[in-house]
């Protein structure tokens, strides 16, 4: 007999842990399965050279939902942040720029290459809070269908407008993040091109797309949503990313969830258009009269389903979903730590730069991705190096370090060649850049881990290993993520729903579609006991 629960999560990162977690505090007899040998999908600490521990996938914490951590108390269970230091941006000729939560100190280093732009960062900066202040309530909402004649969908789309009635006023500005190109959206406030780059460079990171695409603008705004310390709210996690997932996991094993890993998942079982279960790639089924799916959507809909059960215009919506990556992660153990030529500890204010962007100008952004346009390889990517092991003692042994580089662009199809042959190539042209900016520093490495789209896809199942689930662009958000119809994260099978990176709001390690999933889910089991 197949094992029974109320609820049957598919894949163990934050996103199902986080769903597993509230169903778990619910009093649901919940099941999350897991792939891979360890949970925590793209939130893991594992030791790939010995005796260093990385964080191999996301390497930073700013998203992370206050919510979700008060209420499943995850500061009992070892989860502690260490702020990161303001962001520091090495420039060619020696020169920097520092980007801090102090707007008076940003302003200062702003000040150095334009007084105009130094002069309106104060107002630049409360015009965008603005409009992030309002998509952080979004965050919680779930998506209603504007487009549905039911009466039931056009009281909640009612419900929805009225609720946010006041922000009319501020329509205009939302409408420009979502479809300007970060170029023209910051050009309207700022002259100098390195000081456009502080910002423009989110634009591109886990993104196909240059600080000139129309839509690019948004992916600022999803970067600094965060409202945790360090500049853009950015910080570390003690013990690594994978702290985070643990944390959570323990929070609902206190509550009865329960985690398998090793757990491939082959097939979502359904009857008479009702979820029932799952079955395993090795044949074991579990029964449950609601799943829901943290992995991708199209992971979901084209490969565990049978696409005959689903809509025809549903099925097309999931196959056109954008999830094409060009972000590479390089981890590195190493004898130290960059030494970068630009830093003064005196003139930054800071001991040592902890988040680092190397991305000078907004041209040398827009060549980056012009290289991967036309199916190459950055010949000179930007990378944001962080280094956790200055302030967590946790990862590396005495005396030595761990550097993560994260960066683009490395498309995942290149048009000559593959990865098993110029994975090489990339690296090079990564440390090349670093050298140029921290000489030698390439001469203390002691071991490292590369991974391409392709290899984050094969390790964490992501298509095309889009670190974000899909793209973030106007036509992939809110009502319309991942589909039309259906971001409400229910599906067109009744008892399956949607709780990962594929739903509204997106990635990054919030736990916010997680929370969102778990509460629709919810109200509809309350709603069939009635």
């Amino acid at each position: 007999m197949p094992e029974r629960y109320d609820a049957i999560i598919i894949g163990g990162g934050h996103n199902g842990l986080t769903c597993g977690a509230y169903l778990a505090r619910a009093g649901l007899k919940t099941l999350v399965l897991e792939r891979r040998d360890v949970l925590g999908g793209a939130a893991v600490t594992e030791e790939v050279v010995p005796g260093f521990k990385f964080s191999v996938f996301s390497y930073l914490m700013s998203l992370l939902h206050p919510r979700v951590i008060a209420d499943l108390e995850l500061a009992k269970y070892g989860y502690k942040v260490l702020p990161a230091t303001d962001m520091f941006a090495p420039l060619p000729g020696d020169d920097h720029i520092v980007f801090a939560d102090d707007i008076a100190k940003t302003q200062a280093s702003f000040s150095r290459f334009s007084a105009k732009d130094a002069a309106i960062y104060p107002e630049f900066d409360a015009y965008l809070m603005d409009s992030v202040k309002v998509m952080r309530r979004l965050l919680l909402e779930t998506p209603p269908d504007p487009s549905c004649r039911d009466w039931k969908s056009f009281k909640e789309t009612a419900k929805f407008l009225w609720k946010y009635r006041k922000v009319n006023n501020k329509l205009f500005r939302l409408i420009d993040l979502m479809t300007m190109s970060a170029d023209d959206y910051l050009s309207e406030w700022f002259e100098r091109s390195e000081i456009k780059a502080v910002l423009a460079y989110y634009s591109g990171i886990g993104t196909f797309a240059g600080p000139k695409s129309p839509g690019s603008a948004y992916v600022i705004m999803h970067h600094v949503m965060g409202e945790h310390a360090g500049a853009g709210g950015w910080g570390f996690v003690r013990g690594g990313m994978g702290a985070i997932t643990q944390a959570i996991a323990q929070s609902g094993r206190e509550k009865g969830l329960v985690c398998k890993t090793d757990c491939e998942v082959a097939a979502i079982e359904s009857s008479g258009g009702r979820a029932s279960g799952v079955t395993l790639s090795d044949g074991t089924r579990y029964e449950a009269d609601i799943v829901a799916s943290n992995v991708s959507a199209k992971l979901t809909f084209l490969k565990f389903l049978d696409k005959a059960k689903l809509p025809p215009e549903f099925v097309r919506d999931i196959e056109s979903y954008r999830t094409f990556s060009t972000a590479f992660k390089i981890n590195i153990a190493c004898e130290r730590l960059p030494q970068y030529r630009a830093f003064d500890a005196a003139k930054c204010g800071f001991a040592y730069p902890t988040y680092t962007h190397i991305g000078p100008t907004i041209e040398y952004l827009e060549r980056a991705y012009d290289d991967a346009k036309y199916g190459d390889m950055s010949r000179e990517p930007f990378i944001t190096p962080v280094t956790p092991s200055f302030v967590d003692d946790t990862i590396s042994p005495p005396g030595k370090h761990v550097v993560n580089l994260f960066g683009g662009h490395a498309p995942y199809h290149l048009r000559e060649g593959d990865w098993a042959t110029r994975k090489d190539e990339l690296v090079r042209n990564v440390l090349k850049q670093i050298d140029g900016y921290a000489p030698g520093f390439s001469d203390g490495i002691i071991g490292m881990q590369v991974l391409t789209p392709p290899d984050i896809e094969a390790k964490i199942g992501s298509p095309h290993g889009h670190i974000f689930h899909g793209e973030l662009q106007i036509d992939q958000l809110f009502w319309a993520r991942p589909a039309p119809h259906w971001a409400d994260y229910r599906t067109p099978i009744s008892g399956l729903y949607q709780c990962g990176s594929s739903a509204h709001p997106g990635g990054g390690v919030g736990g916010v579609p997680g929370y969102n999933a778990a509460r629709e889910i919810l109200k509809d089991r309350k709603r069939r006991r009635r």
